[in-house]
């Protein structure tokens, strides 16, 4: 297992508060650097081969613990959210206190700056940090392994964010390759207001079109050209079926490609766009990607702490 640490001017993914008992967390986004889908399984989700890369888009998350054995979960979001146990951060204190017989309950507030259901992992990167949380506040002793599986039973993409941030994920996301990827470029994410359901997504996809794990083969690059020339041409699964469906996400692609993006690809199952370069993006060339119905994040990949 690779395990990546960082002592200066870094930017720390997960960002720990503890005062009397409190805490806060910064719960990060991830990006799909490719995404193949290679079949369905027997219990109903499908095998994915994919490398997952952490960026440096955050909600932010406090927990307090307060006697009353009830969860009260307050969000500061653009767009409404549950604040019941339809909400992952519910269901994960509901899974811990559940399990570990915690007495009590929390008070919890989410400042939510990642869009929602956007293929960026967000919902999944706040019932982890919740997990992470309840762990350190009631000294659960869970290791890493522990919490990947209980995450599991929330989501699959709950588990890499209990690795170093860079992973190559297989399995239904339970399985998890510790990888080391280049940090030298920039992305720019873009995600407009279309709702797109990861469900159906996987319902219309034809997977005989995949391209099957076995012929893919990587030399594992060392900076960003080879990066680059790594997954140009793997790409999202997703991809070819939600440009047919959903005409604006032609229109960022060809925006971001005039704004001389290297490389551009769908996140997750979508709706969200990124683009790759290899520097800054000049202003001039930003400009070809604002619009007012857009929301624009210009982030860069970051690590997580290898937590023991």
């Amino acid at each position: 297992m690779i395990k990546v640490f960082h002592y200066c001017n870094i930017f720390i993914l997960i960002y720990i508060i503890e005062y009397m008992k409190n805490m806060e967390i910064k719960a990060p986004a991830k990006i799909n650097l490719f995404l193949k889908i290679l079949g369905k399984r027997d219990d109903g989700y499908h095998d994915i081969f994919s490398w997952f890369q952490a960026v440096s888009l955050f909600d932010y998350i406090s927990f307090e613990p307060k006697q009353e054995s009830n969860f009260e979960l307050s969000i500061e979001s653009s767009t409404p959210l549950p604040i019941d146990g339809n909400n992952l951060i519910i269901k994960a204190a509901e899974l811990l206190f559940g399990k570990y017989n915690i007495r009590g309950g929390l008070k919890i507030h989410l400042k939510k700056n990642i869009p929602i259901a956007a293929g960026l992992g967000g919902g999944s990167s706040d019932a982890a940090a919740t997990i992470f949380a309840i762990n350190k506040l009631f000294e659960l002793g869970l290791g890493v392994k522990d919490m990947r599986i209980l995450g599991l039973k929330i989501g699959s993409d709950l588990p890499f964010f209990f690795s170093s941030g860079q992973a190559e994920i297989t399995g239904r996301g339970e399985t998890i390759k510790e990888i080391l990827l280049p940090f030298d470029y920039h992305i720019v994410l873009i995600s407009p207001p279309i709702m797109i359901s990861t469900a159906e997504s996987y319902t219309n996809l034809k997977l005989d079109l995949t391209i099957s794990l076995p012929n893919i083969k990587f030399s594992y690059p060392r900076n960003f050209s080879e990066l680059a020339g790594e997954i140009v041409n793997i790409g999202n699964d997703f991809e070819i079926l939600h440009l047919k469906s959903y005409p604006e996400l032609g229109r960022i692609k060809d925006a971001l490609v005039k704004a001389r993006a290297i490389l551009t690809c769908l996140s997750g199952s979508g709706p969200t766009i990124f683009g790759l370069w290899e520097n800054m993006p000049e202003r001039e060339d930003l400009k070809q990607i604002t619009r007012g119905d857009w929301q624009v994040f210009n982030v860069w990949p970051i690590t997580l702490p290898a937590w023991d």
